[in-house]
């Protein structure tokens, strides 16, 4: 009796098994025909999403967009994290103790939309005390769409899921608004997103432009670690017929721009560690004819090396005192960091290639893209718990992926045909990590 016993259930293991192999066999086709039905509604959201953007931490109509659909699908869902954030948990059916995150942010951009597009955003906000437009120009909308496409596409799977996936609506990516003094990822992770949730690692997706549908990434340093400088000058104001009688912040300013310039240029090896220091703001005087006294700069500083980030930090500092001084002016220097180096989990990386090709036509992966000077704060999330970022191309066919419009610009727009891509990247990449030993 006791063989048989055993023989009746060794029989029972290997029929539970094949099953199980017979089911992952089939995953990436139930995922792209799940894909395939819900895609109608991510394009509704999307273009919802699109028509009517928020600021950073003003998120409060998003959130509660986000929020409904995914109750609706049946998730446990948190709102209020990070002032605005949302954050959803799938409990999968089969036994399982990992537990993966799938990230989106949420905020747009105080930028005139000039798409022409149906759903084009006329939206306003306030940014630094004044009113603005306001507009998905980075391509947040498409990111939260395709996350709760996923969201969807997961929930009627839950009895294929060995293990929990969050779903993380993160707000304020675009850095910390002024008077902040935490982004939306790092508010998020203080308010113990991945701690509470026991996240062991997390992926995330952003489109650029690229050939629509392509999915490009690389391990370790992606993107680059974004600090923001500011520099406040001050000389003595005097008649623009008498400068000698004054201390010329204007000449001050213009020598602190190509000091800089030339610091970066001629001290770093863009080959070993690209680097990119910019002063993209000058801001001084209100007459044609009066030299001020004060002047205030700021400006955007991209490296992918923490030590050689902080020896050009202490000569940049240096050098703008030197230069004040030779004047005769005084100046202030501050940095602060709104993204960290999005830095790739190596062995991760190398672990999602294949997956992602399940997700992607053939030929259209590529895990070993070059670094890109813009930055994510996904990086703080990456600096807790392994993780990796990769891009999806979304511009349209027959238009040269170079000559687009960029990230951060009025024409920015996201083929919507690249969509699905994005969806079922999201699904496969959290049912296979899932399935990990």
């Amino acid at each position: 009796m006791t063989r048989l016993f055993a023989t009746l259930a060794a029989a029972l293991t290997l029929a539970a098994g094949t099953a199980q192999a017979q089911s992952a066999d089939t995953l990436s086709a139930d995922v792209a025909a799940a894909t395939t039905t819900v895609m109608p509604r991510v394009i509704e959201w999307r273009r919802h999403l699109h028509q009517n953007p928020e600021l950073g931490f003003a998120e409060v109509n998003t959130a509660a967009y986000i929020a409904e659909r995914l109750r609706a699908m049946g998730l446990e869902v948190t709102t209020g994290v990070g002032k605005t954030g949302v954050v959803a948990v799938l409990k999968g059916g089969l036994p399982g103790d990992h537990v993966v995150a799938l990230r989106s942010d949420m905020d747009a951009l105080p930028v005139l939309e000039a798409t022409g597009l149906p759903f084009a955003s006329t939206a306003t906000g306030t940014y630094q005390g004044a009113s603005v437009p306001v507009a998905h120009a980075c391509g947040h909308d498409a990111h939260m769409a395709m996350l709760l496409g996923a969201a969807e596409v997961l929930s009627g799977m839950k009895d294929r899921i060995p293990g929990t996936i969050v779903f993380i609506f993160q707000p304020a990516e675009e850095g910390a608004p002024p008077g902040e003094p935490l982004g939306g990822a790092a508010l998020m992770i203080e308010e113990g997103v991945l701690t509470d949730h026991k996240i062991e690692a997390i992926f995330g997706i952003h489109v650029v432009p690229g050939k629509a549908g392509t999915l490009f990434y690389r391990p370790q340093g992606f993107m680059a670690a974004s600090d923001r400088v500011d520099i406040t000058l001050k000389g003595r104001q005097t008649h623009g017929a008498w400068p000698w009688r004054g201390v010329d912040v204007i000449a001050v300013a213009s020598q602190i721009v190509t000091t800089i310039n030339t610091l970066t240029a001629r001290t770093i090896d863009p080959t070993t560690t690209p680097t990119v220091f910019t002063i993209a703001t000058i801001n001084a005087g209100v007459r044609y004819n009066i030299i001020p006294e004060d002047a205030t700069m700021s400006g955007t500083l991209r490296t992918f090396d923490v030590a050689s980030r902080d020896d050009l930090v202490r000569r940049a500092e240096a050098a703008v005192d030197h230069v004040a001084d030779i004047y005769g002016a005084t100046a202030e220097f501050s940095i602060r960091q709104n993204a960290a180096l999005t830095y790739n989990d190596p062995a991760l990386a190398e672990w999602l290639a294949p997956v992602l090709a399940e997700a992607s036509p053939v030929g259209t992966v590529n895990p070993a893209s070059p670094p890109t000077t813009v930055a994510e704060d996904f990086s703080f999330f990456q600096q807790k718990i392994p993780g990796v970022f990769f891009h999806l191309g979304g511009t349209k066919d027959g238009v040269d992926p170079a000559t687009t419009a960029p990230n951060h610009s009025p024409g920015f727009d996201v083929d919507e045909s690249a969509l699905p891509v994005g969806v079922r990247a999201h699904a496969m990449t959290a049912l296979r990590y899932l399935q990990r030993p």
